[in-house]
């Protein structure tokens, strides 16, 4: 645990008007500071009435006082939590009060750090608490809601326990390789590596997961011109957003609508058409096209039902390095029938008549959800930067794997000491101050 040497003071409760409102004080002089304010001796875990008072003694409102003595609080420091009546003007006056008393403002963020510092919260539980407040919807705040009670960190830690075995087998036979020591051979060794391997496989892929239903699934409406994207776009709308024409070549822009699907957030791109020549401003829309492509987690390939094959063939390879493709084959009320498909990435619709649409729905809501269909069992929270921080974990470790079929201890054990500071930063074990800086400063003042 580390010790503060100064308090800090902030309003915890929402901006603008409420029946309550609620300052925090965490810190060495939270409780001398309340009873300046005016409240009475204060004790632990207990409700008390108070009249707040400025300096000249005149009563700024009243209300109820907390105290949390450390390190049983959300910061592991003494804390006090003011609740009075939610006037934004009252507030600031007791906020200037307690800075006038000792404390000071604290930062974006500077409270969830606090716990962190002091060991209550791993960074992980403290992105969730920004997660848990910011969810859009009640999936994504049961998910964080785990990710706040550690189910994420737990699953990280447990990996990175696995390579910490590892290391100390391997370092150990570098160390005294001519010692008779109690220590797996060289094929356990590979075998609890492939083991972590897979553990850390299945965490990427569940932490992917946790990251769409955070962020919310990006997707990117591409298609020959004319293939009806932008009538797609208005039909899982509701709402005209795209403009629609009979003649191709009428989106130039990207267009941006987030839809939800039973509780999933989707963001849709709707694209220039691809095809050669075209214009200026065309050819300008289709580079951005392409460069929406780079950075989406979805290709929604919109082509003619009566011709897909030239749908595809004008499309060419612009899709190959988008991780999932859905192929639409739109205007299929203008096919004599709809011809038998077991392709999953294949939907028939017609935007027109909406047809195939709640198909459409739900696939995107499968692809949204990465399988999980619609089970929540064990579902966290989790952000790009962790994704990110495994697919690294994996990278060394798959390096490591191939160091150890050689028997070049010393460059295994250095790939799996990577590995397992890169699973460190997401819980914050081995996390440069700069990391944390990032991190914490997104949060709200108060939290």
């Amino acid at each position: 645990m580390t010790t503060a040497t100064d308090t800090i003071v902030a309003i915890a409760t929402a901006p603008g008007a409420g029946g309550v409102g609620m300052l925090r004080v965490s810190g060495p002089n939270a409780a001398p500071i309340a009873q300046a304010l005016g409240c009475p001796a204060l004790q632990p875990r207990h409700a008390h009435y108070a009249r707040f008072r400025d300096a000249a003694g005149e009563v700024l409102d009243d209300g109820i006082a907390l105290y949390f003595p450390g390190p049983r609080s959300f910061t592991g420091e003494d804390v006090v939590e003011l609740q009075g009546h939610g006037s934004p003007v009252v507030l600031q006056q007791l906020v200037a009060r307690c800075i006038a008393l000792g404390a000071r403002q604290a930062r974006p963020g500077e409270f969830s750090e606090r716990a962190f510092l002091n060991g209550k919260l791993d960074l992980a539980q403290a992105e969730a608490i920004a997660d848990l407040i910011a969810a859009s919807d009640s999936r994504a705040a049961r998910a964080a809601r785990r990710s706040l009670d550690g189910v994420f960190s737990r699953r990280v830690e447990d990996a990175a326990e696995q390579l910490v075995l590892l290391r100390i087998h391997v370092e150990a036979a570098i160390d005294f390789a001519d010692e008779p020591l109690d220590t797996p051979g060289g094929e356990q060794v590979r075998s609890g590596l492939a083991e972590a391997l897979r553990a850390m496989v299945q965490l990427r892929i569940d932490a992917e997961r946790g990251r769409r239903l955070r962020d919310g699934l990006h997707a990117v409406l591409v298609g020959p011109p004319n293939a009806g994207k932008s009538s797609l776009l208005n039909a899982l709308a509701g709402s005209e957003r795209a403009i629609v024409t009979d003649i191709a070549g009428t989106t130039r822009d990207t267009l941006r609508e987030t839809i939800r699907i039973d509780g999933l957030e989707l963001t849709l791109v709707d694209t220039a058409g691809l095809r050669e020549g075209g214009d200026a401003i065309e050819r300008e829309g289709m580079r951005r096209a392409r460069a929406e492509m780079q950075r989406t987690d979805l290709a929604i390939v919109v082509v003619d039902a009566r011709d897909p094959q030239a749908g595809r063939e004008a499309i060419g390879d612009a899709i190959l390095d988008v991780p999932q493709q859905l192929w639409i084959h739109n205007k299929s009320d203008l096919l004599a029938e709809i011809p038998p498909t077991a392709d999953p990435s294949v939907v028939h619709v017609s935007a027109a008549t909406g047809l195939g649409l709640e198909q459409l729905h739900t696939r995107l809501r499968e692809l949204a959800s990465g399988g999980a269909g619609d089970s929540v069992e064990g579902e966290f929270s989790a952000r790009a930067r962790h994704v990110e921080a495994i697919t690294l974990a994996i990278g060394h470790a798959e390096r490591a794997e191939s160091e150890l079929v050689h028997e070049h201890l010393e460059l295994a054990a250095e790939e799996l000491r990577l590995a397992h500071e890169a699973l460190g930063e997401i819980t914050g074990r081995m996390s440069a101050d700069d990391l944390l800086g990032r991190i914490f400063s997104s949060f709200c003042i108060g939290k």
